[in-house]
C-alpha cells in the first residue's frame, strides 16, 4: 500500500481484499458477502463487514501500536486490527473457535497475533497496558478491568446495554486519565460473559 494513503483508505482496501468466506463455514460461505451477521456456532456471529470496518477506523490504529481484541470470534475482526497494529493480543473463551480462528489466520500468514482461550472481561493484563482494545461483545456497564489495561492516551471501542439493543461507544483515556465517551451509534452483539455481562 502507498504511504501517502489515509488510515481509512487502507482499511477500506483490506476490506476489499480480505475474504470473509474464509472465516465462514462451509454452509454459510455463499452468505459471506451479504452486509449481515452470520452465526459461526456456539450462539456466535460473524459481525457485518460494515461495523467490522467502522469499528476498526474508529480505533484509528497505528503500527507503534499495541491491540487487546476482547472476543476472536471467527478472527475476521482479528484480521483488520493485526494489519495496521503491531501486535494483537486476543481472547475468546470458546476453545473450538479460538482453535478456529488460529489456524484461518495462521494460514493468511499473519504473524503478530497472540491467542488466549479465556475470559474476556478479565482481559490479558500480563501484557498490558494496551494502546488500543477493541472488545467485540455487548458489556452491561463500562468493563472499568479492560479500562485499566488502557494506556494513557489509549481508545477502546466497546458496545454497551442491554440484550435488546446496545450503545457503540469509543472511549479515550487523556493524558489526566480522565474518560471521555463518544457514541458511535447503535448495534446488536452477542453478550460478553463475566462479571460485566447483562441479564446474569
Amino acid at each position: 500500500m502507498s504511504n501517502n494513503k489515509t488510515l481509512n483508505e487502507k482499511i477500506d482496501e483490506i476490506f476489499n481484499k480480505l475474504d470473509r468466506k474464509h472465516f465462514l463455514d462451509e454452509e454459510f460461505k455463499n452468505y459471506a458477502y451479504l452486509d449481515r451477521p452470520l452465526p459461526i456456532g456456539h450462539e456466535q456471529t460473524i459481525s457485518q463487514p460494515s461495523l467490522v470496518v467502522e469499528m476498526t477506523k474508529a480505533l484509528d490504529i497505528n503500527k507503534d501500536n499495541k491491540v487487546l481484541e476482547i472476543g476472536t470470534g471467527s478472527g475476521y475482526q482479528t484480521a483488520f486490527l493485526a494489519e495496521f497494529a503491531s501486535e494483537v493480543f486476543t481472547v475468546e473463551r470458546i476453545e473450538e473457535l479460538s482453535k478456529k480462528a488460529q489456524k484461518r489466520l495462521k494460514e493468511l500468514g499473519y504473524e503478530n497475533i497472540h491467542f488466549k482461550i479465556g475470559d474476556g472481561s478479565e482481559g490479558w493484563p500480563e501484557y498490558s497496558p494496551y494502546d488500543r482494545i477493541m472488545v467485540t461483545a455487548s458489556a452491561g456497564k463500562l468493563p472499568d478491568k479492560l479500562l485499566s489495561q488502557l494506556k494513557t492516551g489509549g481508545k477502546m471501542v466497546v458496545p454497551i446495554g442491554e440484550e435488546t439493543m446496545q450503545e457503540l461507544f469509543l472511549i479515550e483515556k487523556n493524558k489526566d486519565d480522565d474518560i471521555i465517551k463518544k457514541s458511535l451509534g447503535f448495534v446488536k452483539f452477542v453478550k460478553l460473559h463475566g462479571q460485566y455481562s447483562w441479564g446474569e
